[in-house]
């Protein structure tokens, strides 16, 4: 199980991030993605603390929580509420609901958005050019508390625009 790290420590303890601490970028697009998630909420403190999503809906009764991301929705359903229970066992390190999330973002500032996940505590992963629903950008990997990989990604670079 991966370690919850910073975001365990200050959910156990009921500390909140500073509103001066919000995400040096907007994110753009992604219609939704659907989460199956065991910690609900550490899950939802990532989304909304750390990348600027906020609860747009909630369905307690089925374990159901709905973030507006964007233009966008990241479902987290709880692998304990009545919807969880009917994916089967959670997911884990022997496999995934999902390869990665990849959320636009603009702008981006490289720098400014590895000091943004750093003074969060998140784990950062691999930063490079990678092709998306733009074009070819910048890209930075990070890993939610429970281990889903997570892509923002750029605007295209400009030189890419100008070769198609």
């Amino acid at each position: 199980m991966p370690d919850a790290g910073l975001y365990g420590a200050r959910q156990a303890f009921g500390l909140t991030w500073r509103a001066m601490d919000r995400p040096p970028f907007q994110l753009r697009q992604i219609d939704h993605v659907v989460l199956r998630v065991r910690d609900a909420a550490a899950m939802q403190a990532f989304y909304c603390d750390v990348l600027g999503c906020r609860v747009e809906r909630r369905q307690d009764a089925i374990g159901l929580v709905q973030l507006r991301a964007g233009v966008s929705l990241i479902d987290l359903v709880d692998v304990d509420g009545t919807l969880g229970r009917k994916g089967g066992a959670a997911p884990g390190p022997e496999g995934r609901n999902m390869d990665h999330l990849c959320l636009r973002v603009d702008p981006f500032d490289h720098a400014a958005i590895v000091a943004h996940l750093r003074a969060h505590g998140a784990r950062i992963g691999d930063f490079g050019s990678r092709y998306g629903a733009d074009g070819e950008g910048p890209s930075q990997y990070l890993f939610d508390p429970e281990g889903n990989l997570v892509e923002l990604k750029g605007p295209p670079d400009p030189m890419d625009l100008a070769a198609t």
